[in-house]
């Protein structure tokens, strides 16, 4: 009898010690913050910081993920040199060039139009002025210089990195070479019959993020 009373206590004492368990959230924590992160408003300011400032600068040298270095500067002699060197990586499929449509639609038929001619709804609504066509006459436009302005932009147009990704600024450029070809009778890209079972080039980053369209001289 005397043995299974104490039976009886050990299986209630355990019992009560399991009930007030919580494997979300141990019962003994000797290092909580390693449990329980502090956190910090946005631009709030707390003395573990410097400059008591929760917004800071980037470590030098680092990369955004997902984001890829841009080796030519924004700078006159930049542009031209991407405008010779810098080509397409990506397969001219319909895939790509669907997309590159639905792009240029978003980001740059507002001022360029939606066949590249300059006549946008901002230019009819006279909002900016002087927009070139891509067919102008001296204008050089190449897979290159496209992409660049997307880039850092260009005169009135600014820069569209942050709202196009590295993909989607090649897209654009390819449906840009499109409309060029169009407004001067030109073969446009069309894909091969072997291209058109090809995806996008993997090296390149789909996260949203980058930049197109308005009024610029090279776009």
């Amino acid at each position: 009898m005397k043995k299974l009373i104490n039976i009886s206590l050990v299986m209630v004492a355990s019992l009560s010690l399991v009930s007030c368990f919580n494997s979300d959230k141990p019962n003994y924590q000797y290092m909580p913050n390693m449990y329980e992160p502090v956190g910090y408003e946005t631009y709030g300011e707390y003395d573990v910081f410097p400059g008591n400032m929760e917004a800071m600068l980037p470590a030098e040298g680092s990369i955004p993920r997902g984001w890829q270095p841009y080796d030519y500067e924004n700078t006159t002699a930049g542009l031209e040199l991407a405008r010779l060197e810098l080509k397409n990586p990506l397969e001219v499929t319909d895939e790509n060039l669907a997309a590159g449509a639905q792009l240029y639609t978003i980001y740059c038929a507002i001022c360029h139009g939606d066949s590249g001619d300059g006549i946008g709804t901002l230019a009819e609504r006279k909002k900016f002025l002087g927009i070139p066509s891509y067919a102008d006459p001296g204008r050089n436009i190449t897979e290159g210089s496209i992409y660049h302005v997307q880039m850092y932009g260009l005169n009135a147009m600014g820069s569209y990195a942050s709202q196009t990704n590295e993909l989607e600024r090649w897209q654009i450029t390819q449906h840009v070479m499109n409309l060029k070809a169009a407004l001067k009778g030109e073969p446009g890209l069309t894909p091969s019959i072997a291209d058109s079972t090809l995806t996008n080039t993997p090296s390149l980053t789909e996260n949203n993020t980058s930049e197109t369209t308005s009024t610029s001289e090279d776009q």
